[in-house]
């Protein structure tokens, strides 16, 4: 019995008829025959997708495509397609209730504006991630390059004080060598000592 929905509804206790002890099954038609007001055979092809809880379903379908092109379609299609077939076509009765003129097609462009804004933003702050990263980097460069001449001016510094400080050792007086004055040679004229 696809085509009813049946609930089973206990009887009391206390009722002493044999037909009551057994529990009563309510038969219920599908959503689609009851807003058609026809009898729902056992085989409806409207009630795997249209069942009794959810009339709304079928009402919003129902009032956009007609009952009648529902049926062709869901005729037409192999039964492992059907499913699908009535869930694109209950969104996109919803879409045309909402949308009368675009229906889906208005929602699906609405969200690759949104998809081409995210993606125009995205690129923006990827360019601004790059560009600070160039800056970071150029920092880094900079910073290197500085402590590279800082450490180049620091062993200038430091190779000038041990020269400075090789200078300054006190000069040996008993070398001579440096400083030999042969002014007998030069100048012909024997000097004698002052100091005696």
């Amino acid at each position: 019995m696809e085509g009813y929905t049946t609930s089973v509804t206990p009887t009391s206790s206390g009722s002493s008829d044999r037909s009551s002890s057994h529990p009563t099954v309510i038969l219920s038609p599908c959503a689609a025959c009851k807003i058609l007001r026809r009898r729902c055979v056992e085989k409806c092809i409207l009630a795997p997708y249209f069942p009794p809880t959810e009339p709304l379903k079928f009402t919003i379908a129902h009032r956009v495509f007609g009952a009648s092109n529902i049926i062709k379609l869901l005729q037409e299609l192999p039964e492992d397609q059907r499913a699908d077939a009535m869930n694109s076509m209950v969104y996109e009765a919803h879409a045309r209730l909402r949308d009368p003129i675009y229906g889906c097609t208005g929602a699906i462009c609405h969200l690759q504006k949104q998809i081409s804004d995210l993606q125009a933003e995205l690129a923006k702050a990827q360019a601004e991630i790059l560009n600070m990263q160039c800056q970071n980097a150029n920092l880094c460069e900079q910073l290197s390059c500085k402590s590279q001449i800082l450490a180049t001016q620091n062993n200038i510094v430091e190779e000038n004080y041990l020269m400075a400080q090789s200078s300054q050792l006190p000069y040996n007086y008993n070398d001579n060598s440096a400083f030999s004055f042969d002014d007998q040679a030069n100048l012909g004229v024997s000097w004698d000592p002052l100091w005696t």
